[in-house]
């Protein structure tokens, strides 16, 4: 049995506005993830979308997040992955390599060039613990690729207020998913910095007004390029890319000081008869009869 909010989601996205979503987020990811170069990337979540299909890292993986329920016990730890391991996790659906928790990853630290994030915080029991993995996993210079919705938009006031509609008893759909978290932009890029990453570009999209049919959303195709222009920051998704510094050593105690000290200049020693004869002409005298040369 799936999660339901995996299910949730799945099922929204073959709305017109989950395939209007789905359409951004597939241009941006294949521009972003094109020129990212290494041999072992990962996509968590959201088997939807192909979001490795324009990277040319040897190493792919598609991962989905593991299902337990209540009544289930502790799950064991997750085994070193390889390519015969993920092989052995099957039957899984079509694309996808393994199942396990975003929060605790079947990778070795410092393995992966490229880890990319469609929606997966969001889902995630842990969001900031799940970041905390990504950054364990990822290689110095590694980089990160986070999408997600963007509660501060028309689609997250309206997500919003279905939700305060379904507390006071009103009823309503929600907009987007129910399950979940939204996680604001700002939120985001705090969580990269405290764990050491540096945030290269963000970017935002999808900014016509949150409708359910086909025909609303094509009628207002042009706010497309005026949000971009006006409200950029208003866009219903946003995507982050981030990259993993490692600051380098320094040497400190001992090995400071034993650097060797820069050797002083010879001195030029100068004898008091070189200077008067600097400043002076000697004038010998001539050989005469008596003096022989």
């Amino acid at each position: 049995m799936r999660n339901p909010s995996i299910i949730e989601l799945a099922q929204w996205l073959q709305s017109p506005p989950g395939r209007y979503l789905l359409s951004w987020e597939q241009g941006q990811l294949d521009q972003t993830v094109a020129d990212i170069f290494g041999f072992h990337a990962l996509q968590l979540g959201l088997v939807e979308l192909e979001a490795l299909r324009a990277n040319r890292m040897p190493h792919r993986w598609v991962a989905s997040a593991s299902v337990h329920q209540p009544d289930d016990p502790p799950p064991r730890p997750p085994p070193p992955c390889s390519e015969d391991a993920a092989s052995s996790l099957l039957p899984l659906p079509k694309g996808v390599a393994l199942h396990c928790d975003f929060d605790a990853l079947p990778f070795a630290s410092q393995s992966l060039d490229l880890v990319v994030l469609p929606h997966a915080l969001e889902l995630a029991r842990d969001p900031h613990d799940a970041l905390r993995e990504v950054e364990r996993v990822l290689r110095p210079e590694g980089r990160v690729v986070i999408v997600g919705f963007n509660p501060n938009s028309l689609w997250g006031l309206r997500q919003q207020a279905g939700r305060w509609q379904a507390r006071l008893g009103m009823g309503g759909p929600l907009y987007l998913p129910g399950e979940g978290e939204l996680i604001s932009y700002g939120r985001i890029r705090d969580w990269l910095r405290l764990l050491g990453f540096e945030v290269e570009r963000g970017r935002f999209g999808c900014w016509r007004p949150p409708f359910g049919s086909e025909r609303g959303l094509t009628r207002l195709g042009w706010m497309e390029s005026a949000g971009a222009r006006g409200w950029p920051v208003l866009g219903a998704v946003y995507l982050v890319e981030a990259v993993k510094r490692v600051r380098g050593m320094r040497l400190v105690g001992l090995a400071r000081r034993s650097k060797l000290a820069p050797k002083a200049a010879p001195a030029v020693v100068v004898h008091r008869l070189g200077l008067a004869a600097n400043n002076a002409t000697i004038t010998s005298p001539a050989p005469g009869p008596d003096h022989p040369g």
